[in-house]
């Protein structure tokens, strides 16, 4: 099997993986205690302990444990009032999941390009959408080739580098659409001094494998909103009624974190801040390294942002180095070096076809030259150099 295949994956010994878990923490002390208590499944100490500690750093008043950041993306749409055939504007380039979620509430995704610079959703497309395409029908903005109400804007961190959010909300204030932040993979980024996850009406984080923390898996949602958060943590335990009986009023879901994974979760937040330098720090190291390699473009860090460096992605010019990303891409593979191409734009996949598309070249131009590099928080300094020597040998 290709180690391509599976990001967060383990990967072959010897091998110097894209991202993966660094565990030097309360790890196992945590979750000792929760097999010596009993207490290893949806309930407990250490999931109320987690949420504390996440919505406590991102300082907003509640954070609720999911699953999964898909599942957390689902309920926080859910909580926000998307409904059936409503549009959600989505970036085209990201992972698949938060345009899936809005599909499992039955809404629509109308995807925006990303900008150049960072890669993300690009503000200035998304409010020529919502100025030329939209128009207010009794009250509601609604698109006018579908008829449908556009009822949120879903920014993602794409590569755990901030969205430029001030102009997202300002434009989504001016039509009343709720801001839905993924934040699966920016935990530890900022914008302007405050921290991505809470920035937007309702944020979604992901503790899966590959992110900056992890809890094996997992996800959460964070709000300052009272009636929101209520909401939700009734949504992720089966829209349960009633402490005894089994009432529920209405369609639930087993959302869940367990507190074996908000232990591990819990031993990893403790240690964020440590994992975010060290990213940074092989972050700059790369730029050193790279700075003067014909053909590669190095991602660049806006002057209003702290970027916790998930993923570090170059871009390849196949004219001027001779090789193109994913020919690149091989070549570290046989040198033991794990790398992947950003996601292809969501707009062109099968399932997202028919689906409206407001720009999509830059993410396709993007999608064709970016490949990401080995980005751990344990990446050492000898291994950084290492690849970074493959990448200028095999680009030439």
């Amino acid at each position: 099997m290709s180690m391509q295949s599976e990001p967060g994956a383990p990967v072959p010994e010897g091998v110097i993986p894209l991202s993966v878990p660094e565990i030097r923490g309360n790890e196992l002390k945590y979750t000792r205690e929760c097999l010596d208590s009993g207490w290893v499944s949806s309930a407990g100490a250490f999931v109320d302990r987690f949420e504390q500690a996440v919505a406590g750093y991102l300082g907003v008043k509640h954070a609720v444990a999911t699953v999964s950041g898909t599942a957390a993306v689902h309920i926080a749409l859910l909580v926000a009032g998307v409904a059936p055939d409503d549009e959600v504007l989505v970036p085209t380039l990201t992972f698949v999941a938060p345009v899936n979620a809005v599909r499992y509430v039955g809404a629509w995704p109308v995807f925006i390009d990303a900008e150049s610079a960072h890669y993300q959703m690009d503000p200035a497309k998304l409010a020529r959408f919502l100025e030329e395409k939209c128009h207010g029908v009794q009250g509601a903005l609604c698109n006018k080739a579908t008829g449908r109400r556009v009822r949120a804007v879903l920014p993602v961190h794409v590569l755990g580098h901030p969205c430029d959010m001030d102009t997202i909300i300002e434009v989504a204030r001016r039509y009343e659409l709720t801001v839905i932040e993924d934040a699966a993979e920016s935990l530890g980024s900022e914008y302007k001094g405050r921290r991505a996850g809470s920035l937007g009406d309702i944020a979604c984080l992901s503790f899966n494998g590959n992110k900056i923390i992890t809890a094996g898996g997992g996800g959460m949602l964070v709000t300052s909103s009272d009636a929101w958060a209520q909401r939700a943590r009734y949504l992720t335990t089966q829209a349960k009624d009633d402490p005894l009986e089994y009432i529920h009023g209405e369609i639930g879901y087993n959302y869940r974190l367990t507190n074996i994974q908000a232990a591990i979760g819990l031993a990893q937040m403790e240690k964020l801040n440590e994992y975010v330098q060290a990213r940074r720090a092989r972050a700059r190291q790369y730029d050193e390294l790279l700075q003067d390699v014909p053909g590669i473009g190095l991602p660049g860090e806006a002057p209003w942002a702290h970027w916790n460096y998930w993923l570090y992605t170059i871009l390849i010019n196949e004219k001027e180095c001779r090789v193109t990303s994913r020919e690149l891409m091989r070549r570290l593979e046989r040198a033991g070096i794990q790398s992947r191409p950003l996601w292809h734009p969501v707009h062109s996949l099968p399932p997202y076809r028919a689906c409206e598309a407001v720009g999509g070249e830059v993410a396709e131009l993007l999608y064709s030259r970016a490949l990401s590099l080995p980005s751990s928080a344990g990446l050492s300094s000898r291994q950084c150099s290492f690849v970074a020597s493959q990448v200028r040998r095999e680009s030439g």
